[in-house]
């Protein structure tokens, strides 16, 4: 879901600065509602994964396009507050989803979890059909078909890497050859977009310093908050012993704080700009990751609800900000495709967060085990280890964050 999802970004982002925003995004809804039905019915595992698939190509064309049909109806007065109202939504969903998805599981079997997509993207195709932008940037458009298999035959081999790279081992022969892919068909993507005149990805882009460095940020913010998320669930009930309903209240925090804190910053950002709100981020949740090296076997739980309620503080200062200043900086012609690529910046950290994380997890704990620690002890330093790595990916995110957004000499 997630391969299919993430590869297909830019390529639907490109679409939204060619086609109608209305009919895409309803597009993206009925295909979403579609793929979510027959996976509730899938009879076999074989079929849930293509139908997963389709669901997931239905989720990337909505994706690919929120921030660029935010941007074009708001001004930039008001873009920072819309685009923070978004992350409050988004937060909104990580709160109820897990739960509904929960309760659906224990009462139902997991069939149902499909069911409550159906009739919210039957709404949401009503919706977006009706009250979204329907203008057509042009009639007569030429789109690189050659150029879009390069890049998604390249990004499918590299994500494909990162995501199975620790089972099947970083330097097996599978793994190489996913890296020989990459390479070989990246570079032809790139050359030819570099010749034609309707390219996939129009990469003077990269030459505006808020958009590239600020999409570096995003990403690495991901890989910053994934390392704690994936495992702090493991802590919790390892460690700790606690069950998986009181495990999960004491990560709702998280997306709490976020919900409130996104909203308010996304229309500061609008006022006064991103750059103190994008650099605070990064400070914020990097305390929050030193506080989580101190968690051990005695660790109370208003240390947890605490430490998890910063996290979430330290992402809503940056994500709304962040996402405001990157999607300002480019054409409202190049805004599907600058959507896209942003979208595309967050899943791929989300991506190599959990690759990272996996690795160097495990590869610690393994050396602790080996070498006569028992698994308790063996946990927490192979924790603690990792977490000093999610602050030097928060560490990054600053720099980037801070070259992003550094005032001109003329401003």
């Amino acid at each position: 879901y997630m391969l299919t999802l993430t590869v297909l970004l830019p390529f639907f982002g490109k679409l939204g600065d060619i086609f109608p925003k209305n009919k895409l995004y309803a597009a993206g809804y009925g295909i979403f509602a579609i793929g979510a039905f027959l996976s509730m019915i899938a009879p076999s595992y074989g079929l849930l994964i293509a139908f997963r698939c389709l669901e997931a190509l239905g989720a990337s064309i909505m994706l690919s396009n929120a921030q660029a049909v935010i941007a074009r109806i708001f001004s930039k007065e008001r873009r920072g507050k819309a685009l923070g109202l978004n992350g409050c939504l988004v937060a909104i969903g990580g709160m109820s989803g897990p739960a509904i998805g929960g309760f659906l599981i224990n009462y139902f079997g997991w069939h149902f979890v499909f069911a409550p997509c159906i009739p919210f993207a039957l709404i949401g195709m009503f919706y977006s059909w009706k009250m979204l932008p329907n203008y057509v940037k042009k009639k007569n458009f030429r789109f690189d078909y050659p150029g879009f298999i390069y890049f998604t035959v390249s990004l499918m081999a590299l994500l494909l890497a990162i995501s199975e790279g620790y089972q099947w081992g970083w330097t097996s022969v599978k793994i190489i050859t996913l890296g020989l892919i990459t390479l070989l068909f990246g570079g032809l993507f790139y050359f030819r977009d570099h010749k034609i005149n309707y390219p996939l990805i129009n990469f003077s882009m990269f030459a505006i310093k808020p958009f590239t460095f600020g999409n570096l940020a995003v990403m690495t913010s991901y890989m910053a908050m994934y390392t704690n998320s994936i495992l702090l669930p493991f802590y919790l009930q390892e460690i700790l012993k606690l069950d998986a309903l009181t495990a999960g209240l004491l990560i709702l925090p998280y997306s709490v704080t976020l919900a409130f804190v996104a909203p308010v910053c996304g229309r500061l950002s609008g006022k006064y700009g991103s750059r103190y709100l994008t650099l605070a981020g990064p400070i914020v949740y990097i305390i929050a990751l030193l506080i989580f090296t101190t968690f051990n076997k005695s660790t109370h739980m208003w240390e947890i609800v605490f430490a998890s309620g910063v996290m979430g503080i330290g992402n809503g200062l940056f994500q709304s900000p962040s996402n405001n200043a990157i999607m300002t900086s480019v054409k409202k012609s190049e805004l599907g495709i600058a959507s896209g690529i942003l979208s595309l910046s967050r899943n791929m950290g989300n991506i190599l967060g959990v690759a990272v994380t996996i690795t160097l997890f495990e590869t610690f704990r393994e050396f602790f085990i080996h070498h006569g620690e028992i698994y308790e002890k063996a946990f927490l330093n192979s924790y603690h280890i990792t977490m000093c790595f999610g602050i030097l990916f928060g560490l990054m995110c600053f720099i980037f964050a801070f070259i992003a957004y550094k005032p001109s000499k003329s401003a």
